[in-house]
């Protein structure tokens, strides 16, 4: 009987961690979404506007571009890294 109860509870755990890892992934689809919008636009509002001195237009927009990517990556890398200390500490 007792062997029973230990698959269930493995299963059980399971399934958590795998709704957990979904809710995580949409939440952080959604705020990705939003960091591309907001890179966007700033992208537009550098194309439209006078350079800085002392910089090339490459430059900027190659700083701007890389910003862009970092923010739409940084929501599921935390997530990622939350869920995997999570599932250390949880067994």
């Amino acid at each position: 009987m007792a062997t029973n109860i230990e698959p269930q509870s493995l299963v059980r755990r399971t399934v958590d961690d795998l709704i957990i890892a979904e809710l995580f992934l949409v939440q952080a689809t959604i705020e990705s979404a939003s960091a591309l919008g907001d890179g966007l636009s700033a992208l537009s509002r550098q194309i439209t506007t006078a350079d800085e001195d002392g910089s090339a237009p490459a430059d900027s927009l190659g700083k701007t571009l890389q910003r862009i990517a970092d923010d739409a990556l940084e929501p599921y890398s935390s997530r990622f890294k939350y869920l995997r200390n999570l599932k250390n500490t949880k067994y």
